[in-house]
């Protein structure tokens, strides 16, 4: 008689339990990570729509920057225009001054809010076009286009854009 014939079925399957419980932790370590790259990526998109929120918000506020100097826009003086370091929060400036302060506070802004943020603000007649080094405005039309750009997923390069544009 061999030893196989005197086991009782419930020696037979004595491994049987601890291999469905190895089983049960894989699956599970499996979905954990799943959730794990579910979360990063919620994240991750959670980010990229704070940066667009925090850009649509600027891209408005020089808007209204604009729009609060009504003799700086008629004269062109927001098209294209430089920064300058007029302190125009100060001193009493000229509609051109108080355009160049307006666009230095908007840029440290946009560089503050925006990883790699940057902006213009010009006359263009296709507004969805041109980046970040070469915003490709053409001075066609009596729309102003208030381009953002912005480094979205930190690689270096200003890759995302917001373009907002309104007639004065």
């Amino acid at each position: 008689m061999t030893m196989a014939k005197h086991l009782s079925p419930l020696t037979r399957a004595s491994g049987f339990t601890l291999l469905e419980v190895l089983i049960a932790v894989l699956v599970l370590a499996i979905g954990l990570l799943g959730m794990a790259g579910l979360q990063v990526a919620g994240l991750r998109n959670n980010q990229s729509a704070y940066y667009r929120s925090q850009a649509t918000q600027l891209a408005y506020d020089m808007a209204d920057r604009i729009r609060a100097n009504p003799v700086g826009l008629n004269n062109g003086n927001y098209n294209n225009q430089v920064a300058t370091n007029d302190d125009c929060a100060a001193n009493a400036c000229s509609a051109a001054q108080m355009a160049g302060y307006d666009l230095a506070q908007w840029s440290a802004e946009l560089a503050a809010q925006l990883p790699s943020g940057t902006g213009v603000v010009c006359i263009d007649g296709t507004p969805s076009d041109g980046e970040a080094d070469d915003p490709a405005c053409d001075n066609d039309g009596a729309a102003y286009a208030i381009k953002v750009w912005w480094d979205d997923d930190r690689s270096g390069e200003a890759n995302q854009r917001f373009v907002t544009s309104f007639r004065p």
